[in-house]
């Protein structure tokens, strides 16, 4: 091992840059690839299937987010979606909305490490200059800890009690949107556009750490808190009230799931309220995007065709793609966006189905709580 010690400042020099698919015309590319074979052939079927989502006006649209992908660069893809009315729900891990997405909006920025940190090799000498790495990115440390304490100084201000992931994050989009927001956001977007943004494991990022500082100051107090059972009643109400749905799914894991549970979800509740089963649709479009093995039984690499007999997804139009998320994403969401069949869609606005309950707690923020 050499004797390599930059600073931090010298660490912490070129930035990741967001990837712009409104400047790169991918259509020819993709149509290319249709004639060809393996995982570029699955890719433009994919992409075919997100455009085919886009013209089908009764379809509401729920973008998967697993993975580290905010800080390798798609952040403004997810953005340009939302703007688009590409996308009508998100479910995500809390690490893309809060510790990534919402980490920039505050105004910081992911870097590029250098290719010898991939080795693991100076893992030790980051963590003593306060940086963490997520493969060849690197973040700062110190200011990770302001986007905690951003989000403990938001629960503050809400009246305590437990809330959904969604209700939190509509409330981190306002903040942002009353004059916070340093840089463009996919927190800030979805609050501006009706897109209601859910992360079922909400307290695994920096949103669990700024709820755990809230919960240690205000010991013997109320206090606010996660409601993860609300996050899947409020999640399966855009089944229950928007029947024809798609999936796109960048990664799998507990959002992949958790969106394809929301048909079983449904016709447990109908079933509940009519006393017997009516079986919802099933998601009518699905596309996975994934670099998991499928031999192991894990659910991230589960096949969209497994899904189906579990009564999730049908499969007249499915895609797995295995591919790296930075490689496939552009490329289908790309494609997507220059055929252009976002342009006669309306915006769902499914954060509409919350909205009395979200003005109400949005007015008491305002106020301080």
């Amino acid at each position: 091992m050499s004797n390599w010690n930059p600073s931090k400042q010298e660490l912490l020099q070129q930035t990741v840059e967001h990837i712009d698919i409104k400047r790169h015309n991918v259509v020819p590319l993709v149509e290319a690839m249709k004639s060809m074979a393996y995982s570029a052939r699955d890719l433009a079927r994919a992409a075919d299937i997100y455009d085919r989502m886009l013209r089908d006006h009764d379809c509401g649209i729920i973008v998967c987010l697993a993975g580290s992908l905010m800080s390798a660069g798609l952040k403004q893809i997810i953005i340009d979606m939302i703007h688009s009315r590409m996308c009508d729900c998100i479910v995500s891990t809390g690490a893309n909305i809060v510790d990534q997405d919402f980490f920039e909006a505050l105004g910081f920025r992911h870097y590029i490490a250098d290719e010898q940190l991939k080795s693991g090799m100076y893992d030790g000498m980051l963590r003593e200059h306060g940086i963490d790495r997520i493969y060849d990115t690197l973040i700062d440390e110190d200011e990770l800890r302001i986007c905690d304490e951003t989000v403990k100084q938001i629960a503050d201000r809400l009246p305590p009690r437990p809330y959904s992931s969604r209700e939190l994050i509509q409330e981190m989009g306002r903040h942002l949107d009353d004059g916070a927001a340093k840089a463009d956001s996919i927190v800030q977007a979805a609050y501006q556009n009706g897109v209601p943004i859910f992360c079922p494991a909400f307290s695994d990022c920096s949103a669990g750490l700024g709820i755990v500082a809230h919960y240690h100051e205000r010991r013997g107090q109320a206090k606010t808190s996660f409601d993860s059972a609300k996050d899947f009643y409020e999640l399966t109400q855009i089944k229950l009230n928007n029947p024809v749905t798609g999936l796109f799914m960048l990664g799998g894991g507990v959002p992949k799931n958790f969106a394809q549970d929301i048909v079983v979800a449904a016709d447990i509740l109908m079933a509940q309220d009519d006393g017997k089963h009516k079986y919802p649709e099933m998601h009518k479009y699905a596309i996975q995007v994934t670099v998991a093995d499928v031999r192991d039984g894990a659910l991230s690499s589960s096949t969209l065709k497994e899904a189906s007999s579990w009564g999730k997804v049908d499969t007249t139009y499915e895609q797995m793609v295995f591919s790296e998320a930075t490689l496939a994403v552009p490329l289908i969401a790309g494609y997507a966006y220059h055929r252009r069949g976002w342009e006669q869609r309306k915006f769902h606005r499914f954060a509409d189905l919350y909205a009395e309950e979200s003005e109400a707690v949005g007015a008491s923020s305002r106020a301080g709580g």
